[in-house]
């Protein structure tokens, strides 16, 4: 069994016992993922217009982290221009604990 999420406009397809990162979520021991785009259970794919109706994924928060950074640096020949530029993404780690199929 296994399922399409969306979240932080990015899409992650998950099983049960799965250990995902997605972007920061405002949650501290729980999460239920509501936004089910599809379902593959007992053989059978119900997808979603735009989402499945009744299907959730419940997942168990494991903590924040922040990612490597990443620096870009912008540069102008002859005429003295350059700036750096450093960003960390803040990251949510969950593990997938059970997927629920409406329809």
């Amino acid at each position: 069994m296994y399922a399409i999420i969306e979240t932080g406009s990015k899409q992650y397809k998950v099983q049960k016992g799965e250990i995902i990162e997605v972007e920061l979520l405002e949650a501290k021991d729980h999460f239920t993922f509501d936004k089910i785009l599809l379902v593959s259970a007992d053989g059978k794919v119900h997808i979603g217009t735009p989402y499945v109706t009744g299907a959730t994924v419940a997942a168990k928060v494991l903590g924040d982290f922040k990612d490597d950074k990443v620096t870009t640096f912008k540069y102008k020949n002859k005429i003295n221009y350059h700036r750096t530029i450093g960003h960390r993404q803040n990251f949510t780690r969950v593990q997938i604990e059970e997927i629920k199929h409406g329809a």
